[in-house]
């Protein structure tokens, strides 16, 4: 099902594109032209698009006015909102656990893999934040309770894991961050596979995917070290 919905959300701003484009193409035939062109012009269908179709399926001709109903309805849902908010906190933690690294670590590759975490994750904050900030919703305030806020937020550390994590150094610290930060991953590409089961918008669904992909990658990579 993964495949599938994957398979989905990238061909969705694939559509979207191409009507843009038609959209466009007709926006500069009627600027381009004068009002006697334009009478002409009034039984033309317009500009036509090469719409993508399903996997499996012929690409479709579209006139504009055909490419103008076609265009996806990409309005957020209540998925989505949540999706961003819980994601930032999400990553937040994981921010916290990879900033212990340079100090505690033994590990060259533990230290490697902590710094791409954070170069990864830190954009991926700014960007829900962004997201949400045009969408007019603030981020929401953190409960500070890892235990008690975060129950049903997959893959997160309690605060006893990260008190202990604090404490190690050495190869106990490599070990265990490897260990909460392959379940924190888990429950990354959990709550991105459920968005994209649930949510609507276009730029979440690619914000999803992205996380599936390099957190995937990332979970291989951790149970081989």
């Amino acid at each position: 099902m993964l495949n599938r919905r994957f398979a989905t959300s990238v061909r969705r701003p694939a559509v979207a594109a191409a009507v843009a484009a038609a959209l466009l193409a007709l926006g500069a035939c009627d600027s381009g032209s004068g009002a006697d062109d334009r009478a002409e012009a009034k039984g033309d269908s317009g500009p036509s698009v090469v719409a993508p179709g399903r996997p499996g399926e012929p690409a479709k001709t579209l006139s504009a006015e055909e490419a103008r109903k076609a265009a996806p309805d990409d309005k957020p849902n209540s998925a989505d909102f949540d999706y961003a908010q819980r994601m930032i906190t999400h990553h937040g933690q994981a921010l916290q656990m990879t900033s212990l690294a340079p100090a505690r670590a033994t590990s060259k590759q533990v230290k490697l893999l902590a710094e791409r975490i954070s170069a990864a994750q830190k954009p991926e904050i700014g960007a829900m934040e962004g997201w949400l900030k045009t969408q007019g919703k603030a981020k929401e305030k953190d409960s500070g309770s890892h235990d008690h806020g975060h129950e049903v937020m997959p893959g997160m550390a309690t605060d006893a894991q990260l008190t202990q994590l604090r404490a190690a150094k050495g190869k106990a610290f490599d070990q265990l961050f490897l260990k909460l930060m392959i379940t924190h991953h888990q429950g990354a590409v959990t709550m991105a596979t459920e968005v994209l089961s649930e949510g609507n918008n276009v730029l979440i669904e690619e914000m999803a995917n992205d996380v599936i992909a390099q957190q995937t990658v990332e979970i291989n990579r951790m149970r081989s070290m």
